[in-house]
C-alpha cells in the first residue's frame, strides 16, 4: 500500500461542480470560465449555478435573491452568543463558533431531504455576511446593522460593516471578489465539509468544520498574511530587497505559489485588475505600489519554477482598499466559500459514501504487558 503524503492527487470524490487545470490556469464551475463569471454574472447568480447545477432564468433568479434576502437577519440570541464572545477573539473563531451553534435554532436533522437541505443552504448563505458584519461592530462596542432589502448580496455587507451605502465600483469589485472565493474543487476546507457531510452531520456542523480548516494560515489565512506583509515593507523599494534576500534563503513569500496551478492563478490576474481598477477611482497607495513590486520582482525569479501570485495576493490590496479589518479577510473569504461548500454538501449526501480512509500502520506489535511495579 502506497502512502502518498497530504492526499496529493488522490480523488477523494466524483463532482460535477468545479474544473481546474493547473498547469494551465483554467478555473470553471459548472463548465463556465472563471473569467467569463467575473465579467457577465453576480454573485448571486453564480450561487445559484453552483447549487442548481444550471444558469437560472429571471424569474428564477428572482426567486433565489428574494429567498436570501428574507433570511439575512438573525435571532436575537445569535447576535447575543456573538455579544457574548471575546472582542479581542479572532472573527473566524466567533463565525465558526456562532455557526455551530446557529444549527440549535435551525436545526435539520433528516439531511437526506433535498427540502431542508435547500432551506438550510439559503439560510447560511444569506446569514453569514450578517454575522460577519455584526461581530465587527459588536467587538467596538457598536450595534449590528439591519440588513437593507433593497441592496444586493456584497452591497449589503458592505452597508453592514460601515454603516454607509458603498458606491456602484465598490459594491460590484467585492461582488467579483465573492465569485473569485465561491469554489476551488477539492480544497483541505470542501475535503473537511465533505467528510463531515459523509456522516450525515447537519449542515451547520458541516459549515462550522469547513471554517476550522480555512482559519488555518496554510489555507484561508494566507491571505491576512499577505497585506500584512505589504503593509511592513510599505514601500517598492523595501519589497524588492526583503524579496531578494528572501529568495536567497528559500522562505516563503506570503501569497505567491499553489499546489495546483502551475502558472499564474487565473483568479490572482482577475483581482489585479480590480485592484488596479480600484486605487485608479480611489488613488495609488504604498500597499498597492508595493504589490506591484513584489509580483514583479518574484516572478521574474521563480516564474519559471511555476511560483506566481495566488488568490490571497491581490485579495487582501482589494480589501484594504475598500477599508476593511485585516483581520476579517479568512471571514470573508468563509462567506464566499459558502456557496462551494454547500454545493459539495448536497452533491455529497444525495449520493452519499461514508469517507473513511485507511493508515499504514508503523507502530510496535504483539509487545508484552510488564506490571506497573516491574516497568523502569
Amino acid at each position: 500500500m502506497e502512502y502518498i503524503p497530504g492526499l496529493n492527487g488522490v480523488p477523494a470524490a466524483e463532482s460535477k461542480l468545479c474544473f481546474i487545470d493547473g498547469n494551465k490556469g483554467v478555473l470553471e464551475y459548472r463548465g463556465y470560465a472563471i473569467e467569463t463569471l467575473a465579467e457577465h454574472s453576480t454573485f448571486e447568480e453564480t450561487a445559484y449555478l453552483l447549487i442548481k447545477g444550471r444558469l437560472p432564468n429571471k424569474d428564477e433568479l428572482s426567486r433565489f435573491k428574494d429567498d436570501l434576502r428574507h433570511h439575512r437577519r438573525l435571532k436575537f440570541k445569535i447576535v447575543d452568543v456573538l455579544k457574548l464572545l471575546p472582542e479581542h477573539g479572532h472573527p473566524m473563531d466567533a463565525t465558526g463558533a456562532t455557526v455551530a451553534a446557529m444549527g440549535m435554532f435551525y436545526p435539520a436533522k433528516n439531511v437526506e431531504d433535498p427540502e431542508q437541505r435547500y432551506k438550510s443552504t439559503i439560510r447560511l448563505i444569506a446569514k453569514l455576511p450578517t454575522l460577519v458584519a455584526a461581530f465587527a461592530r459588536i467587538r467596538k462596542g457598536d450595534e449590528p446593522i439591519t440588513p437593507r432589502d433593497d441592496l444586493d448580496h456584497a452591497a449589503n455587507f458592505l452597508y453592514m460593516l460601515s454603516d454607509r451605502v458603498p458606491d456602484a465600483t465598490a459594491s460590484r469589485i467585492l461582488d467579483v471578489c465573492m465569485i473569485l472565493h465561491a469554489e476551488h474543487a477539492m480544497n483541505a476546507s470542501t475535503f473537511s465539509a465533505r467528510i463531515t457531510g459523509s456522516t450525515l452531520a447537519g449542515p451547520y456542523g458541516v459549515i462550522s468544520a469547513a471554517i476550522s480548516a480555512l482559519a488555518g494560515p496554510l489555507h484561508g489565512g494566507a491571505s491576512e498574511a499577505a497585506l500584512l506583509l505589504l503593509r511592513q515593507l510599505s514601500s517598492p523599494d523595501r519589497a524588492r530587497m526583503w524579496a531578494e534576500e528572501n529568495m536567497r534563503n528559500q522562505q516563503i513569500i506570503p501569497g505567491f505559489g499553489h499546489r495546483v496551478y502551475k502558472v499564474k492563478d487565473p483568479r490572482a490576474t482577475i483581482l489585479q485588475r480590480l485592484a488596479t481598477q480600484l486605487v485608479e477611482k480611489t488613488g495609488r497607495s504604498a500597499v498597492y505600489d508595493t504589490a506591484i513590486e513584489l509580483e514583479r520582482v518574484v516572478t521574474h525569479a521563480l516564474g519559471a519554477k511555476g511560483v506566481f501570485p495566488n488568490v490571497d495576493f491581490f485579495n487582501g490590496v482589494i480589501y484594504d482598499r475598500l477599508g476593511i479589518p485585516v483581520d476579517l479577510f479568512s471571514s470573508m473569504f468563509a462567506m464566499s466559500r459558502v456557496v462551494g461548500w454547500l454545493a459539495h454538501w448536497n452533491e455529497q449526501v444525495a449520493k452519499n459514501h461514508l469517507l473513511r480512509p485507511t493508515q499504514i500502520y508503523q507502530g510496535d506489535r504483539e509487545k508484552k504487558w510488564v506490571p506497573i511495579a516491574d516497568r523502569l
